[in-house]
């Protein structure tokens, strides 16, 4: 084919756009078209990148493994018509990321950072609220109070609530396990 020429055929790293929440879906199926139609020596691997996060809901801390990335997954593969046209034609492919329909290679250094960040077994905390919103401090000595988030610091879980006292909004720094909407 024509397109051969424009594709570097080395071994790199490839970003695609899968449908949101298809992407596990999509990384199976590729891994099941290397083998069936023999493609091990053209594409390496694929990977959904993960990171564990804690998410704060109900009141209870989780432990979940959340996509880096919504909506993409990364292929390692030596660009060809043919693997471009696999990997393409996979259900729930939207695309390749890139300039027109050349797809761009992911950088090795991006990649190292993307290992890395999967890698990290340091949970981070995931907090279901946002500046702004009113809630109810359901722990500690403010119990019983109603204020409204001023900040929010998801490394540490924890959360600035403006509670109103003696006419006045006054901040106090709380868990985020702390508090509940309103």
């Amino acid at each position: 084919m024509i397109m051969a020429k424009r594709y570097d055929d080395s071994r790199q790293w490839y970003a695609i756009h899968t449908y949101s929440g298809y992407e596990e879906k999509v990384a199976e199926s590729i891994r099941q078209r290397i083998n069936a139609v023999d493609m091990a020596d053209k594409i390496f691997d694929c990977i959904v990148p993960k990171e564990k996060q804690i998410q704060i809901k109900n009141g209870k801390r989780k432990v979940v493994d959340a996509k880096i990335f919504q909506g993409y997954v990364l292929v390692e593969m030596k660009l060809t018509d043919e693997t471009w046209y696999i990997v393409r034609n996979t259900p729930g492919v939207t695309g390749f990321v890139g300039a027109d329909t050349t797809p761009t290679p992911v950088s090795e250094q991006e990649i190292r950072k993307i290992k890395k960040r999967m890698g990290v077994e340091e949970p981070k905390h995931q907090i279901d609220f946002s500046v702004v919103d009113v809630v109810s401090i359901v722990d500690g000595p403010f119990k019983g109070f109603d204020g409204s988030i001023a900040e929010i610091d998801a490394v540490k879980g924890k959360i600035k609530v403006m509670v109103s006292m003696f006419g006045r909004d006054t901040s106090v720094e709380l868990d985020a396990l702390q508090v509940k909407k309103v």
